[in-house]
C-alpha cells in the first residue's frame, strides 16, 4: 500500500478519497485495515473523516439508491426449500463469479459514495451543513468560491487579539437565512462553530467544523493547501434583519472573532 492508492479497486484514484467509503464501512476489511494505517499519519484524512461522519445516515441512505441508469427492483420473494445439493466444481465457479460481481459492486459504490459526500458538503442547509477545505477537489473548491461572490451582502471582521478574519454572505430566505462563512488566518487542531446572535441575546448555531493543524488561509505557511481559506456553508432559522452579529467561537467557548452585521 502507498499513500497514492490501494487495491485495484482504486488504482486510478487516491487513497484520500476513500474517506466516504470508510464512514459508510463500504470498504472489505483488508482495504479498511489498510486505510487505518494511513489515516493515523495522515491529517488531510483525518479532517475529512470529522467533516463526513455526521452524514453517514444520509450517505447509507444513497449507497442503498440505484446507481446511474439503473432502475429500482423489487426484492424477489424468498425461494423455496431447496434439496442439499454438492458443490461440485461448476457450482463453486458460480459462486467465485458471484463474489467476484458482488466486491465489483461494492468498490463502484463506494465511488458514488465519495462523490456523492462532495456535493453534500457544499450543498446549502436543505440538504446538509458542511465545510469545503483547501484539500477538496478544485473543481469543488471553484463551485463553493462562485457560491461564495454570489452572495450580495456581506460582513467583515479581523480579530485584534486573535488575528482570524472572517466574511460571512448572507441571503434572506422564507425559512430564515442563508449563510456562508470564508475563514482566514486561522490554526489548529480546533473544532469551531459559526454561531449567530440575535438582537435580543437570542443564539443560534449556523454550522460547526473542525480546523487540522496547518489551518486555513494562512497566507505565508510553507504548505500551499494551508494558504487557502475555508468555506462553510450553514443556515439560521433567524429573520435576518434579527441577527445583530456572527461570532466564530470553539467548542469550549472561546471567541476567534465577533463579525457585526
Amino acid at each position: 500500500m502507498t499513500t497514492h492508492g490501494y487495491g485495484e479497486g482504486y488504482a486510478d484514484g487516491s487513497i484520500h478519497d476513500s474517506v466516504g467509503a470508510y464512514v459508510l464501512g463500504v470498504l472489505d476489511d483488508a482495504d479498511a485495515t489498510a486505510f487505518e494505517a494511513h489515516m493515523a499519519g495522515c491529517g488531510v484524512c483525518a479532517a475529512r473523516l470529522d467533516e463526513l461522519a455526521g452524514m453517514a445516515p444520509m450517505l447509507a441512505m444513497l449507497a442503498e439508491a440505484p446507481g446511474p441508469g439503473e432502475r429500482p427492483v423489487a426484492a424477489p420473494p424468498p425461494p423455496p426449500p431447496a434439496p442439499a445439493v454438492q458443490a461440485g466444481p461448476p457450482m463453486l465457479n458460480r459462486l467465485v463469479d458471484e463474489v467476484s460481481v458482488h466486491r465489483a459492486r461494492r468498490h463502484r459504490r463506494a465511488r458514488y459514495m465519495v462523490a456523492a459526500a462532495a456535493v453534500l458538503i457544499i450543498g446549502g442547509p436543505a440538504l446538509a451543513v458542511g465545510a469545503l477545505s483547501n484539500d477538496a477537489p478544485t473543481t469543488s473548491r471553484v463551485a463553493a468560491e462562485d457560491a461564495f461572490r454570489g452572495l450580495t451582502e456581506k460582513v467583515t471582521a479581523t480579530d485584534a487579539t486573535t488575528k482570524v478574519s472572517a466574511t460571512v454572505g448572507m441571503e434572506a430566505k422564507g425559512w430564515g437565512t442563508d449563510a456562508m462563512l470564508e475563514l482566514k488566518n486561522v490554526k489548529g487542531p480546533l473544532k469551531c462553530r459559526l454561531v449567530a446572535v440575535s438582537k435580543t441575546g437570542e443564539e443560534e448555531v449556523v454550522t460547526s467544523w473542525s480546523v487540522p493543524k496547518w489551518g486555513y488561509g494562512i497566507a505565508d505557511s510553507p504548505q500551499e493547501m494551508a494558504k487557502k481559506p475555508l468555506y462553510v456553508h450553514g443556515g439560521a432559522a433567524m429573520d435576518r434583519n434579527d441577527i445583530a452579529h456572527f461570532e466564530v467561537r470553539t467548542f469550549d467557548g472561546h471567541s476567534l472573532v465577533k463579525i457585526p452585521t
